[in-house]
């Protein structure tokens, strides 16, 4: 595969890892609860993702969806969490804190980047809910994270795209840009040629009918209405190879 690009795959669950890995992907970032953005994947999903998979993997330490400003409780539960990555020896960690006021949570962040050493760190899509993009930027490789997730503080990342330039522009090489938020197979090489960034994120996904043959219809258990409780949201390897293979193209 053409190592002048990077292709992780946003999985939320086991079989999306594996289809991800069919599908030619260089790494997954393992989460749980999709729907909420991303929340910290059990422990039981983490071992076996590292016993079953040849991918790398990132893992997702988010103790909740919402915001990005954590309750001293919570950031225990990060800190733990990163603890146990390390100990189990993933590839990395994905994770982002945001103070109040919505600057980048400078002690916290080193404090999570110096506990996973030497793992990756990914500071993630937080940064797109900051209050100033370039200064939030800066800080993030202050704290000495390897690689910034990001849409360019637009839903996707094919609209953010002037501000992923300017990331990029500012940053060069002190730290890794990753386009993520809506990448596709359709839009990957309008982002690249928009940004000239070459680490790419995306889920790739599928909906897929469960096997369930009888279906209770007065009954909602997820609270998303426009989720059925009988589809299951997965990972195809498909997409994941037409993005690569246009990404090879491109970096031929």
């Amino acid at each position: 595969m053409n190592k002048n690009f990077s292709l992780e795959i946003c999985v939320g669950s086991i079989e999306s890892c594996f289809e991800a890995e069919k599908g030619g992907a260089d790494r997954v970032e393992l989460c749980d609860n999709l729907f909420e953005g991303g929340t910290t994947p059990s422990i039981s999903t983490i071992i076996y993702a590292k016993e079953h998979l040849t991918l790398d993997t990132m893992v997702m330490i988010r103790p909740r969806g919402g915001d990005f400003l954590y309750s001293d409780v919570e950031f225990e539960l990060m800190k733990k969490d990163v603890e146990y990555c390390k100990k189990i020896g993933v590839k990395g960690v994905v994770f982002g804190l945001l103070m109040s006021d919505g600057k980048v949570d400078k002690q916290r962040v080193k404090e999570l980047v110096e506990i996973a050493k030497p793992l990756d760190v990914c500071f993630h899509r937080a940064i797109d809910m900051s209050n100033d993009y370039l200064v939030a930027g800066r800080d993030i490789v202050d704290c000495g994270c390897n690689r910034i997730l990001t849409s360019g503080q637009a839903n996707k990342a094919i609209e953010g795209v002037d501000n992923i330039f300017s990331l990029q522009h500012l940053l060069g090489n002190k730290i890794e840009i990753m386009a993520g938020s809506g990448v596709n197979e359709d839009n990957v090489a309008e982002i690249y040629e928009k940004t000239k960034i070459n680490a790419f994120h995306l889920s790739a996904k599928r909906t897929i009918k469960g096997n369930m043959i009888f279906h209770q219809k007065n009954v909602s258990m997820g609270g998303v209405d426009s989720v059925s409780e009988y589809d299951i949201i997965q990972t195809d390897c498909n997409r994941v190879k037409k993005v690569r293979d246009k990404l090879t193209r491109l970096f031929l």
